[in-house]
């Protein structure tokens, strides 16, 4: 639930950084490289810039067509460009935390280890049958450039960047996705399906090539930095939400609670982040519904939910649980939460326990980890998403419905007891297996 801090200095802000030129020979060059064949471009509009929900990106869509210049075969593409906020003040922000630099690395280094791994694994165990549900539901990648920061102390040059993905938004068949309403029970499942196979693709490439994740992929958010980074959005915060709950009866011990919380905050995101356990993957670490697109679509006749995971700046190494527990405690209704809760985690289990297994990676036999083991973790992830919901407290804060939703939370972690277990509270060292 990524935002923006208002405190963050922003000493660079009259910089200007020039612009990208784009065109329809620029155009025809990235989907030769990317076919690897020559194509001749025959659309090529541009739509207006836009800003990304969360201000960490401008955003420009191109529609276009083209055929393949030896077999003439034709066909539509619809992409957007990913560039670096014009805001002076978000540019900053952007860049300092290198949003933008750690977006295009996941594009273009993990998602294409985690293919090129997930294809190796299927013609190495000869499986085929299924292998269309080990689909990552990701935006297809076209092309990227980054190019850092340079100049003098004098005359300094910002960094700027790019990132052509497709365009999951633009089809028919994608639906509304509010959410002061919280997800369905369908796109709940299908949003967690979708992010169990990412995990499981992961956890499978990381025990069968034995990589140690920071040091394969430096450009993860370090454990210290969004801990960091998450107390600062927490700090922010906390006031809002203290200001909100003096005004409701019967919260005040809740409030109370809280606040004692505060001066280990920093500690507890530390250790709920960091990346213990056997099944540590890379995650989302923003995973709620405004990061999501969902297509409602047939598939040989039958009726089918696919989910898009989008948006992929706060990519760290950490427990898969972390992903899964922010979706469900901010962006499902309280009704659909408390009486499906047990199902839900269910198909998320489902879903990651055959990823990795068809992959090679029994999570039980292999790893020793159990779905008892993972309900532990996602006790202790819960409180890690309610802290990032705090950081990220306006959104909710102005609509009754999504208020209730943030007090229902609260309670239930409340009476659950997470919220004083010091079996989660206490600071644990990072593993790295």
């Amino acid at each position: 639930m990524s935002d923006l801090d208002e405190e963050t200095d922003t000493s660079c802000e009259e910089e200007q950084v020039p612009e990208w030129e784009f065109g329809r020979e620029w155009f025809e060059g990235i989907l030769s490289e990317y076919f690897a064949e020559p194509v001749r471009v025959t659309k090529f509009e541009l739509e207006p810039e836009t800003m990304s929900e969360g201000a960490l990106c401008s955003i420009t869509k191109i529609d276009g067509k083209f055929y393949f210049r030896k077999c003439q075969s034709r066909s539509e593409i619809h992409v957007i460009i990913k560039e670096l906020p014009k805001d002076p003040f978000s540019r900053f922000f952007v860049t300092e935390g290198l949003f933008d630099f750690r977006e295009i690395n996941f594009y273009s280094k993990v998602l294409s280890d985690l293919n090129k791994f997930r294809n190796d694994q299927l013609m190495k165990l000869v499986r085929d049958e299924r292998e269309l549900e080990l689909i990552l539901q990701i935006p297809r990648y076209y092309h990227s450039q980054y190019i850092p920061a340079g100049g003098t102390d004098d005359n300094p040059v910002p960094s700027k960047s790019m990132l052509l993905l497709q365009d999951v938004r633009d089809s028919t068949e994608c639906l509304d996705n509010k959410f002061s309403e919280g997800l369905t029970l369908s796109q709940t499942k299908a949003a967690l399906e979708t992010i169990a196979n990412f995990h499981g693709i992961t956890l499978a490439m990381k025990v069968v090539k034995k990589l140690s994740m920071f040091e394969e992929y430096p450009f993860l958010f370090e454990t210290a930095k969004a801990a960091d980074s998450y107390q600062q959005l927490f700090e922010r915060g906390l006031p809002l939400l203290a200001r909100f709950l003096k005004c409701r009866p019967g919260l005040h011990p809740i409030l109370k609670t809280l606040l004692s919380l505060r001066p280990r905050t920093k500690d507890i995101i530390s250790s709920l982040l960091a990346p213990e356990g056997p099944i540590a993957v890379i995650t989302h670490t923003d995973f709620w519904c405004n990061n999501l697109v969902f297509n409602d679509r047939y598939h040989y006749s039958e009726r089918q939910l696919s989910c898009y995971a989008i948006n992929w700046q706060m990519v760290t190494y950490s427990r898969p649980t972390n992903d899964v527990a922010l979706l469900i405690l901010s962006s499902v209704s309280s009704t659909l939460r408390r009486k499906n809760i047990n199902r839900l985690l269910d198909a998320y289990w489902a879903k990651l326990t055959f990823s990795s297994g068809y992959l090679g990676v029994n999570i039980e036999k292999d790893l020793g980890y159990t779905r008892e083991d993972f309900n532990k973790d996602y006790r202790r992830s819960q409180l890690l998403a309610l802290l990032l919901c705090i950081g990220s407290v306006d959104i909710a804060l102005g609509n009754p419905k999504t208020e209730q939703r943030l007090i229902d939370v609260l309670e239930d972690l409340y009476k659950d007891g997470v919220l004083t277990d010091e079996a989660i509270l206490a600071r644990n060292e990072p593993d790295d297996p």
